[in-house]
This record gives C-alpha cells, structure tokens and sequence, in this order.
C-alpha cells in the first residue's frame, strides 16, 4: 500500500491529532467522525474520494454546523487560513466592503447561514457579484450550492495540511 502525502500525514495522527486536523478543514463533526472511520487512508486520491463521499451523504444540519464555522466575507477572518482565503479583500475600496456587509446581512435573513463561497484566488467585487446572484435562489437551490462551496473549501484546507 503506497500512501502519499496527505494520506501519510493524517494515518500517522492519533485519533485525538487527527480529529484537531480534520475539524480545521470541516466544522461539521459526523464529516470529522466519517474520516477518522476511514482511516487508515492508502493514498490522497482515497482520502479525498472519502472526502467528498462523506460529505454529500450528511445532511442539512450538518451542513449547517460547518457553515457556522465560517466568518462572515470581509470581516475580517480569524485564523490564517481564513485571512489567506480571504485575502481578495485586501485591496477591497469602503464601497465594496459596506456593500458585502450589506449583502451578508440580507443573505443571512434569506437563507439563515453565513454566505459561503471558496474565496481563495476571488476578489471582492468577483465575491459580491456571487452573493448578489445567489440571493436570488430559492433556499434548497442556494443549500446546494453553499455545500458546494463547503466541500471545496474542504479539498483546499486538506490539501494545506500539509503544503510547504
């Protein structure tokens, strides 16, 4: 059995060390649970296979508890990974920005969960533009895509466990 890098990493944890990592890539604890059931992982393609297969099984309020593991765009994300996700905002001008808080605001009433979106390579206004189109779908359509946006931010934060 041949384990890459990712792979490697997460089997060589204790069960305690693999759970910490794996809550920083998802906030949802029956993803968390699934994974470390999985284990040990013979490669990244697997884990990433398991990953995603997970995640699409779990439910609505599943999707919603790692949902509310996210800052709000543009307010200024807590952890580096989220700062680095984010970092579209940084040349972000005042309109921008109010208009986004504005946007999270109104999104939130609609749907009831933070606006997620995988921000990394997007700039604030490509962000704004998403929010301003997703405020127009119906609430099963926009649950789909906010766990689209989850399962990928998912594949990005795995992959950071173990970048350089």
């Amino acid at each position: 059995m041949t384990t890459e890098r990712l792979a490697g990493y997460l089997n060589a944890l204790s069960d305690e060390q693999a759970r910490a990592e794996l809550q920083r890539c998802c906030g949802a604890r029956q993803w968390v649970d699934a994974m470390l059931a999985a284990r040990p992982f013979g490669h990244d393609a697997e884990l990433l296979a398991s990953a995603e297969r997970v995640w699409w099984r779990l439910g609505r309020v599943d999707w919603l508890e790692a949902f509310a593991h996210h800052a709000r765009i543009g307010e200024g994300a807590g952890d580096a990974w989220s700062r680095r996700e984010q970092a579209g905002m940084d040349g972000a001008g005042e309109d921008t920005r109010r208009a986004l808080a504005q946007g999270n605001r109104d999104y939130e009433k609609r749907f009831g969960y933070v606006f997620l979106i995988c921000a990394t390579g997007k700039t604030a206004e490509q962000m704004l533009e998403a929010l301003r189109g997703r405020l127009m779908h119906d609430p099963a359509t926009e649950l789909r895509i906010a766990a689209g946006e989850q399962a990928s931010i998912t594949r990005l934060r795995l992959d950071n466990l173990v970048a350089p």
